[in-house]
C-alpha cells in the first residue's frame, strides 16, 4: 500500500541530513523570538490594548470540538474549492500583512513564490515593501488578490485598483476596520513604526497619482502624505459604490463582526466578506471571529462568499471554521513567523503543514470534501 503524505512527511523530517523546521506554530513563533529584535517581533506577535481579543481568537477555536464520523470511506478525498471561478488547491489563503521586509529582508516577495508553488492565494497589502507589479512578476499566473487600505484621495484608492487589475489581480480586499489606529502597546513601549520606518511605501511611491501630490518623491514626504490620507472615519458603505465604478473585480470587504452589517454589504453589492478583527490588532475586547461566523453566515445564506481570518493556527481550525459557515481561511502570523525564520523555505514548510494537516484533520472528521464540513460534524464545549 502506497503511504500517506503523512507518513511521506514524517519519514523526510526525521531522515533529513540538515536540522528540521518547526512544525508547530508555537515552536515557529519560539524561532521567529530568537531571531527578530524586540520592534519586529510584538509589531508580529502582538495585538491591541491588553490584548484580550487576540487570545478569545485562540480560545474561540477550542469552544468547539469535532466529533469524527466513522466508516464512511475517504479514499478519494478532494481539498479544492471554488472560489470567483478560480479553482484553489486548498480553502486556505495568505491574509494581507504589510511590511513584510520586516521579517525578512526579501518580504512579500519570499511569500509571493512560496504562495505560487503552494498554489495558495497570496492578498498583497497596500502597505507591502515591494510594489504590486514586482510581486506579480514573482507569481506569474499563480492566483493573488490586492487588498486596499482607502485613501482619503479617492483618486489615490482608484489608481491602486486599476494598477492591480492591470497586474492581474483578481479580487480587492476592502479593510474597512482601520478608520484609526489600534492602541497597541508594544509598540508604544518599543517605540516601534515601521512605516515610519519607511518599510511600506513600495505600493505609494511608485503611484503617479500620488506622487503627483508631493512637492517632492521622498521617503520622509511619502510617510507624512501616508499619514494624512490612510485613517478615514468617514468612511461608509456609500464609497463602496465609487470602488465598483474602478473596476469590474470581485470587491470584498474585511473587518466584518456583525450580522447586520453583513447584510449592508449584500445590500450595497459587495462580492464577498471576510470575517475579521485583524488579528486582534485593532479594537481590544471585540467579539472574536469563529465566535462571530455563525450568525454572519446564516445571514448572508450562501449568496457570497464568507471567509475568515484570525486565530487559525491547525487543519483542525480550519475544518472547524468551514464547517461554522466560513468557505475559506486566511492565515498571518503563522506565515509570518516562518518567514523570519526560513525566509521562502519557511513560509512554503507552515502551508505544508497546514495544508496536511488539515487533509487529516478533514479525512478523521469522516469527510471526502470541503462540502461535506458542516455543522453536524461539532460539538459545542
Amino acid at each position: 500500500m502506497a503511504e500517506s503524505k503523512t507518513e511521506s512527511l514524517l519519514f523526510t523530517r526525521v531522515n533529513k541530513d540538515t536540522q528540521s523546521l518547526p512544525i508547530s506554530i508555537e515552536d515557529w513563533e519560539q524561532k521567529a523570538r530568537e531571531i527578530l529584535p524586540d520592534g519586529p517581533f510584538d509589531y508580529i506577535a502582538g495585538g491591541s490594548g491588553a490584548e484580550e481579543t487576540l487570545a478569545a481568537n485562540r480560545t474561540a477555536f477550542s469552544k468547539w470540538a469535532i466529533v469524527p464520523r466513522m466508516m464512511r470511506d475517504v479514499t478519494n478525498r478532494t481539498l479544492g474549492i471554488t472560489l470567483y471561478n478560480q479553482s484553489l488547491r486548498a480553502p486556505i489563503m495568505l491574509a494581507p500583512v504589510g511590511m513584510q521586509a520586516i521579517a525578512h529582508p526579501e518580504g512579500e516577495l519570499a511569500t509571493a513564490r512560496a504562495a505560487a508553488e503552494a498554489g495558495v492565494p497570496l492578498v498583497v497589502s497596500t502597505v507591502s515593501a515591494h510594489s504590486l507589479e514586482r510581486i506579480a512578476e514573482v507569481m506569474g499566473d499563480a492566483p493573488r488578490w490586492f487588498q486596499l487600505y482607502w485613501s482619503n484621495d479617492r483618486e489615490v484608492s482608484a489608481s491602486m485598483v486599476k494598477r492591480a487589475e492591470a497586474a492581474g489581480y483578481s479580487a480587492i480586499v476592502l479593510t474597512v476596520d482601520t478608520i484609526m489606529l489600534g492602541w497597541k502597546r508594544r509598540d508604544f513601549r518599543n517605540g516601534y513604526s515601521p512605516l515610519r520606518e519607511g518599510k511600506g511605501l513600495a505600493n505609494y511611491i511608485t503611484d503617479p497619482v500620488f506622487c503627483s501630490r508631493l512637492t517632492e518623491v521622498t521617503p520622509e514626504n511619502a510617510v507624512e502624505e501616508i499619514l494624512k490620507n490612510i485613517y478615514h472615519p468617514a468612511l461608509n458603505w456609500n464609497d463602496i459604490a465609487f470602488l465598483r465604478e474602478q473596476t469590474s473585480l470581485p470587491i470584498l470587504v474585511k473587518g466584518i463582526l456583525h450580522p447586520e452589517d453583513a447584510k449592508l454589504a449584500i445590500d450595497h453589492g459587495v462580492d464577498g466578506i471576510i470575517v475579521s478583527n485583524h488579528g486582534g490588532r485593532q479594537m481590544d475586547g471585540a467579539i472574536s471571529t469563529l465566535d462571530a461566523l455563525p450568525a454572519i453566515a446564516e445571514v448572508v445564506a450562501g449568496r457570497i462568499p464568507v471567509l475568515l481570518d484570525s486565530g487559525v493556527r491547525t487543519g483542525a481550525d480550519v475544518v472547524k471554521a468551514i464547517a461554522l459557515g466560513a468557505n475559506a481561511v486566511l492565515i498571518g502570523r503563522p506565515f509570518l513567523f516562518g518567514l523570519a525564520v526560513a525566509g521562502e523555505r519557511g513560509v512554503a514548510s507552515v502551508l505544508d503543514t497546514l495544508k496536511s494537516e488539515f487533509d487529516v484533520a478533514m479525512a478523521l472528521s469522516g469527510s471526502n470534501s470541503v462540502a461535506d464540513l458542516n455543522k453536524s460534524i461539532l460539538a459545542r464545549m
